[in-house]
């Protein structure tokens, strides 16, 4: 015969302790001002225009001020983006997917990135199931954000080209001299290119050598690892798998924890002058 006492514990509600952060409205996420913090326990998913087999979680647009939009793309095997709304960048976490531009199929594993131009024909399809990291900003041509053109003659822009890539294929400079801060710049270093795409890699105890603030906003992924993360007057912790937005003159810093690297990717505009 059953414990009756043993049965009634199981009723018993589960200990305030045990349960999720979440249960209780907590979360680290936090939006403010000038930075916004999201992370993967406040995450929604959604289908975008154009998707199928797919959704998006959308980390940053210019719902938030941002002047760009970044998402996490989650594709089944089969499934594809929906066409570009402006230049477009792909980086692939994790999977496998296939991309056709200018007539040519290209693979992308993981680490493996592209950059679609705007204007420019191209769809990307998923191999099998993958994440991949959507980046869209409108082009701003250079003459047009310089006024080097004279007023009555009409500017005529070099448009950037496609780029096909793989992050470790990529040379790593040491950040300001420091061996322990690796940054790998995945676009050319063109003027025709309006904005930045970088992995930075932090060995365990490495720091950003300065707080920094300038006229560029920011859209951060956190690829693996952690750290603590100083945005504005506030400290955050931040792990693989945050988002992190952060407003032009935003106070920044990080510094890596733990027992293995930490490393994220890092969007800005770029090659522009502050007047647009």
């Amino acid at each position: 015969m059953p414990d009756a006492s043993a049965e009634a514990a199981k009723k018993v509600a589960q200990p305030t302790q045990d349960m999720p952060l979440h249960h209780l409205g907590q979360t680290r996420s936090s939006v403010q001002a000038d930075h916004v913090l999201l992370t993967p326990d406040t995450f929604v998913r959604a289908p975008l225009p154009g998707m199928v087999r797919a959704s998006a979680i959308v980390h940053a647009a210019p719902a938030m001020r941002a002047a760009f939009t970044q998402y996490t793309a989650e594709i089944e095997p089969g499934g594809s983006l929906g066409p570009a709304e402006a230049q477009r960048f792909v980086f692939v976490l994790e999977g496998k997917a296939q991309l056709e531009a200018s007539r040519t199929k290209h693979v992308l594993a993981k680490g493996g990135y592209a950059y679609m131009p705007p204007g420019s024909v191209s769809a990307l399809s998923a191999l099998e199931a993958a994440r991949i990291v959507v980046i869209e900003k409108q082009y701003q041509p250079l003459d047009l954000a310089t006024n080097a053109a004279p007023k009555d003659t009409t500017p005529q822009s070099r448009m950037p080209a496609i780029v096909i890539g793989k992050e470790a294929n990529i040379a790593p400079q040491a950040f300001m001299g420091d061996e322990a801060l690796l940054v790998r710049t995945l676009l050319p270093d063109d003027p025709a290119f309006d904005f930045a795409v970088n992995t930075m890699t932090y060995q365990p105890g490495a720091i950003l050598p300065m707080v920094e603030s300038h006229v560029m906003e920011h859209g951060l992924l956190m690829l693996e690892g952690q750290g603590i993360y100083r945005l504005g007057d506030r400290w955050y912790p931040v792990a693989a798998g945050d988002f992190i937005w952060m407003a032009p003159y935003c106070l920044q810093w990080f510094g890596a924890l733990g027992k293995v690297p930490a490393k994220y990717l890092i969007y800005k505009p770029w090659n522009r002058h502050p007047l647009g």
